[in-house]
């Protein structure tokens, strides 16, 4: 057996009530804490990125493909659905989904209120597995196949301000010359929490709709929404769409349109990856100063181990696996509280956030074994060449003046 390591296990294995025993503990629960507070900073992270894009994928696709236009209007130039993307879009690997959409402003008025919104018209191809987490009561729109439904589903925060509730009708004014105005009935409920972006003005019908109001053929819409395989190439694929659409049309990123939230996201997770730091460096001055604790506790035992003989290296090593052994320990307290702290909050959801600030109503947690694992590794790895340092003092110890250290 390794000497160094056998005298390391002696000295780990002293007794509990024995100084030693407390600064051991001491370093466990440094690293232990150090620990779960980097897993579950990151999980969260992880949480917030995955909810807050899921639903602005969900309402708005990956990429929209629209006519060249030079306004800002929710107005769009038509076009047709009758091409390449559209009607053969599985024949490409990147792309999961085409569906087509149009826009059209109106003014939902009540006994009581008068509201400006957008009509979000949408078809048959709408994915609706993907909307289905947003929507909180009642149903999606039931197409028809003779005509055009006559079923709205609108957000709750315009729910609550008109008091309309599932079942009800609803008066809307499109704004075109002449205006026009239809009585729609109110099936389904939706929330996202991005009320800046879509539950404060949007409410989704049937694209029918809008064909008959603008009186377009059954083959144009105001737009396709575009869903791909792989998030992560989000530019490699915008590059493939500008090659399969038509020149006249413009294929623009989800990312770009809400670019201040995405930038938001980035901005979190730069201060977690300051925060990480913080935590890795007080976790590192702490177990300098336990090691070198343990060394001043253990002066008369180097002295007569190098009065034996042993070299600066074999000593040093002592205490270099007895750091790593209190790193161990510290890893398994740390995964214990820090997982254990992320599965009470997903299934729980005991922490409470305001919907309006942070677009969802809990923390969320998002689970990634491959960041848990890192986080393990990158403690381990960092903490491990750290103890290195406050073993250097070891060589300056004199066997013959520590031999008779009191």
């Amino acid at each position: 057996m390794n000497l160094s390591y056998f005298i390391s296990k002696r000295i780990t294995a002293g007794g509990n009530d024995s100084f030693s025993s407390t600064i051991h503990k001491i370093a466990v629960g440094s690293i232990g804490i150090g620990l779960a507070v980097m897993i579950v900073s990151f999980l969260i992270l992880k949480g917030f990125q995955d909810t807050v894009t899921e639903k602005i994928y969900s309402f708005s696709s990956h990429f929209k493909v629209t006519k060249y236009t030079l306004g800002n209007s929710y107005e769009e130039s038509p076009i047709s659905i009758n091409n390449e993307l559209y009607n053969n879009y599985k024949k490409y690997g990147f792309i999961d989904h085409v569906q087509e959409y149009s826009h059209k402003a109106g003014l939902i008025k009540t006994e009581e209120e008068v509201l400006g919104i957008i009509f979000k018209g949408v078809g048959t191809s709408f994915d609706l597995d993907r909307f289905a987490p947003n929507l909180k009561e009642g149903r999606f729109v039931n197409f028809d196949s003779t005509g055009y439904s006559k079923e709205v589903v609108i957000s709750k925060i315009i729910s609550d301000k008109l008091r309309l509730n599932v079942g009800d009708d609803v008066v809307i004014h499109f704004f075109q010359n002449p205006p026009r105005v239809r009585k729609l009935k109110v099936v389904g409920i939706y929330e996202t929490n991005l009320s800046e972006y879509y539950d404060d003005k949007f409410i989704i019908g049937d694209i029918d709709l809008i064909q008959k109001l603008n009186n377009w053929a059954d083959s144009v819409a105001g737009g396709m929404e575009v869903f791909v395989t792989d998030e992560s190439k989000l530019d490699e694929d915008e590059k493939l769409l500008d090659d399969i659409v038509d020149y006249d049309l413009f294929v623009e990123k989800v990312n770009d349109k809400y670019i201040q939230v995405f930038d938001w996201l980035h901005l979190i997770s730069r201060q977690v990856n300051i925060f990480l730091a913080i935590i890795l460096f007080v976790v590192c001055v702490n177990m300098i100063s336990i090691i070198l604790i343990l060394i001043m506790e253990r002066t008369q035992m180097i002295g007569l181990l190098k009065a034996f003989g042993a070299n600066n290296q074999l000593v040093r090593k002592i205490f270099t696996f007895n750091g790593m052994h209190l790193i161990v320990k510290g890893l398994a307290l740390g995964n214990l509280l820090g997982i254990g702290i992320g599965v009470i909050q997903y299934y729980l959801k005991v922490i409470p956030l305001n919907p309006h600030d942070y677009y969802m109503s809990y923390v969320p947690i998002g689970w990634s074994w491959e960041i848990i694992i890192a986080l393990n590794v990158l403690t381990f790895v960092v903490v491990s060449l750290i103890i290195i340092v406050p073993t250097t003092v070891i060589a300056s110890i004199d066997p013959i003046k520590n031999i008779k250290y009191d």
